[in-house]
């Protein structure tokens, strides 16, 4: 032990000297802080070296360990997470999100409502709005005419579930879902929305669900990240919502539980290839080095971001032999292809997305959420709900359809919906065949299926009208509780202290877990 006066605030100051004690440290002198941290960043080139030949011991341990090094070398077991572990046995072991991005029309899709055909133009009731402050898009309109929905609705299967004539393929495999109606939020613009619906909070900046799951459970495979998006070609391009990485990112949880976007295309995941002349053994060495550097830095500093560091300069060298395979579709047989479509051939479709997607789940993906933009229907409703729902009803089905033959579906919990509702009153112009809906935060519909989610029913009830919940009201929140109940967390437990504060998916406001819809 030195003879130099130790500081009470310094963490460091009773650290051992890298001699193995034989002298004292910078931390061990008695200067300013600011004076040490500079005398450490001049020290001797010997020194760097020295060390830095253990760091690269560890980094070709880490090579050797793959995914668990920087668990291990911190004294933890397991994978990313792996310390958290699920509360109690879960239902769902992956999930796969379809996000319809701009807010599909209720009245249009789950929420069936053979009344409103008697009361086209109407003016919708003042006491059915309630005083409701309206969009600046419809605030200023003189009325609020009732448009029912154009689109037929008819029972299918055993559990006799309405779906609407947009949906012929998903409506053979209602007995699979259920379909909640009831859901609501506060958010009446797309980016608060998506936000709350995708991170639990209208500002950025926090974590999204995938993040949380990753954090709480780590990783199912060694070659793939934890959490992956995609986004897919919008079948139609008027009024497109734009959708940035903070709905995916990890927020304040650490960099190695955000999401991985994969592209469509010969590069879904850029810089992953290696240059024109750098062979597998150089870019190995590359991140041997780069590794051995951020070792070096964490026993230095001691940041335990720099093993997240490691961890995903691995994670992308072990991509680039995954990556490869998992896009190369020939080893699909001719049956996929007749239960996706054609389009599924096509990189970058929605059909092609959800083929990636069951693709990814087979490989121990724990998340992955494909977005479909342009569901903004602020007119024209009729005739853009019927491009997009050609677009992507065939694919939805095909994935339910093809997690349940390869007994995926069970424990794989898919979803599908968007961000809030539709007004039942017509923006713009109303006409027999033609009318606009703006937006509405009171009431939206969306189902899932598989993952421990009780087939084949109905939860919740909305009025006549579809504007307001008469039964069973789901929040957002209410949701993201169920979701990570589902994965077998319990969302008060799931914690993360952040501000002061044990930073939650769910917040700080009152959740439950929907146990209506619970197999």
């Amino acid at each position: 032990m030195n003879n130099f006066p130790a500081d009470q605030h310094d963490p460091h100051a009773h650290l051992c000297s890298d001699h193995a004690g034989e002298h004292p440290t910078v931390w061990d002198l008695p200067v300013p802080e600011s004076l040490r941290r500079e005398w450490l960043e001049l020290e001797t080139r010997r020194h760097f070296l020295g060390r830095g030949a253990k760091a690269l011991a560890w980094a070709g341990l880490a090579t050797i360990l793959g995914r668990t090094a920087p668990q291990l070398l911190a004294g933890k077991p397991g994978l990313p997470g792996a310390e958290i572990r699920p509360h109690f046995p879960p239902k769902a072991k992956r999930a796969i999100y379809l996000f319809m991005a701009g807010a599909p029309s209720q009245l249009e899709t789950w929420d069936y409502k053979p009344g409103l055909t008697d009361l086209f133009d109407k003016d919708l009731p003042e006491s059915v709005r309630g005083g409701q402050v309206l969009t600046g898009m419809t605030a200023s309109q003189a009325r609020l005419p009732i448009a029912p929905s154009i689109f037929k609705f008819q029972q299918h299967g055993q559990s006799g579930r309405w779906a609407s004539e947009l949906f012929p393929w998903t409506a053979k495999i209602v007995d699979e879902i259920a379909v909640m109606r009831s859901l609501y939020t506060e958010a009446i613009n797309h980016e608060p929305a998506i936000l709350q619906i995708t991170t639990g909070n209208m500002f950025p900046g926090r974590p999204s669900i995938g993040s949380w799951l990753s954090y709480g459970l780590g990783a199912m495979n060694d070659e793939l990240p934890t959490f992956v998006v995609m986004t897919s070609k919008m079948p139609v391009t008027r009024n497109v919502q734009a959708l940035s990485n903070r709905l995916w990112s990890s927020g304040f949880l650490s960099p190695e539980h955000a999401a991985t976007a994969l592209r469509a295309g010969n590069d879904p995941v850029l810089y992953i290839n290696d240059p024109k002349g750098i062979s597998r053994d150089v870019r190995r060495a590359m991140v041997d080095g780069v590794n051995a550097l951020n070792q070096e830095l964490y026993q230095r500093v001691g940041d335990p971001e720099t093993h997240a560091r490691i961890a995903q300069y691995e994670m992308a060298f072990r991509m680039q032999t995954s990556v490869p395979e998992l896009v190369d579709f020939s080893d699909e047989p001719q049956s996929t292809w007749d239960l996706y479509g054609p389009k599924a051939k096509e990189p970058g479709t929605y059909a092609y997305n959800c083929l990636m997607a069951r693709r990814l789940a087979e490989r121990g993906v724990r998340f992955t959420q494909v977005f479909l933009r342009s569901w903004d229907t602020h007119g024209d409703v009729p005739g853009r709900l019927r491009v997009l729902c050609e677009d992507s009803d065939r694919p939805t089905y095909a994935l339910v359809t093809d997690l349940k033959r390869r007994g995926m579906l069970d424990d794989t919990l898919v979803l599908w919906g968007g961000e809030f509702g539709r007004t039942v009153y017509s923006q713009g112009g109303l006409t027999a065949d033609n009318y606009g809906r703006d937006h509405h935060p009171r009431c939206f519909s969306m189902w899932m299926a598989g993952g421990g989610v009780k087939p084949g029913i109905a939860f919740g009830e909305t009025d006549d009208f579809s504007y307001n919940i008469v039964k069973d009201p789901v929040h957002i929140r209410d949701l993201h509780a169920t979701i990570l109940h589902l994965f077998g967390l319990e969302h008060n437990r799931l914690t993360f202290k952040f501000q002061g504060l044990d930073q939650r998916l769910t917040g700080v406001l009152p959740a439950k877990v929907i146990d209506g819809i619970l197999a």
